[in-house]
């Protein structure tokens, strides 16, 4: 069904009120406290330059689209066609600046044509509130956390590939590689791969793009970087080394049984903070 952009869409610029007697029910009342941090945030103006590079005559804007999965998420769901459980609610309308939700097949065939510069532009927006997070906190040191996670799929989608799935075995799966920012918790980026790749597959180049873009964003800061052992090799704590960045590393005793000795008949150890020791040595994988 053809419609128009007047039938979908709505103009809200206050919070809603809450009236017990009004029959507009919602099931998402939380909602309320993410509809005044978008507008602090000037989230939809900064969302439509995302999109600005394309062209434009679309009902649903690919912005609004785009905030309906951000929705969608904090809402609990995962799927698309879940979206059918909130696309009648007032207060998600209201947020969405819609009157009614796009359906699924409206927003699969935007993911399908997202092009690689809305990628980007995403990309750099999200990376830009982050900083501007970071440099209202003030800190004189930042951790960035690496691991990856496990992402299945109960179906055949493209990418994908069967690997390690601890909870799934034989499932096909993504294997991304996620940076996060320990102080504040938030995800800074991640590095998508198929689930058929070891820990370490792409993750030096990933990691020294993570670092320099911090170091440019908030100059004069100190960086660390914290891994398990699936990072540890030669060619990483090399790379870092070389770039003057502070980590820390679990290392994999199995694949190291002379250095675990040497830990184990250390006589001297120094204390830090009371509580970790640690030994000095110049063995090196």
């Amino acid at each position: 069904m053809k419609l128009r952009r007047s039938d979908v869409r709505r103009q809200a610029h206050v919070l809603p009120v809450l009236k017990f007697e009004n029959q507009s029910l919602t099931s998402y009342a939380g909602l309320v406290v993410f509809h005044q941090l978008l507008a602090v945030l000037e989230f939809k103006d900064r969302l439509r330059d995302c999109f600005r590079h394309l062209a434009a005559g679309k009902v649903f804007s690919r912005a609004t689209i785009f905030l309906q999965l951000i929705v969608h998420i904090l809402l609990g769901f995962r799927e698309l066609r879940d979206s059918r459980a909130y696309r009648d609610d007032p207060l998600v309308q209201r947020l969405l600046g819609l009157k009614r939700l796009p359906d699924v097949a409206t927003v699969s065939r935007m993911l399908q044509n997202a092009d690689a510069q809305s990628v980007e532009n995403l990309r750099r927006l999200l990376h830009q509130m982050l900083f501007e997070r970071l440099a209202t906190l003030r800190l004189a040191r930042i951790t960035l956390d690496f691991d990856g996670s496990v992402q299945s799929t109960r179906r055949w989608a493209e990418g994908t590939a069967v690997g390690y799935n601890k909870k799934r075995k034989g499932a096909r799966s993504y294997y991304p590689l996620f940076c996060t920012i320990a102080q504040t918790s938030q995800v800074f980026d991640f590095l998508h791969r198929s689930g058929n790749v070891h820990d370490s597959h792409g993750a030096r180049e990933f990691i020294l793009a993570c670092v320099q873009a911090v170091r440019q964003a908030l100059p004069g800061i100190i960086v660390e970087v914290r891994m398990d052992s699936a990072f540890f090799s030669d060619e990483i704590v090399s790379a870092l080394d070389r770039h003057g960045i502070e980590f820390t590393i679990s290392v994999p005793f199995e694949r190291f049984t002379e250095l675990k000795r040497m830990i184990e008949g250390r006589k001297r150890w120094q204390t830090i903070n009371n509580e970790v020791f640690c030994f000095e040595a110049d063995w090196k994988p």
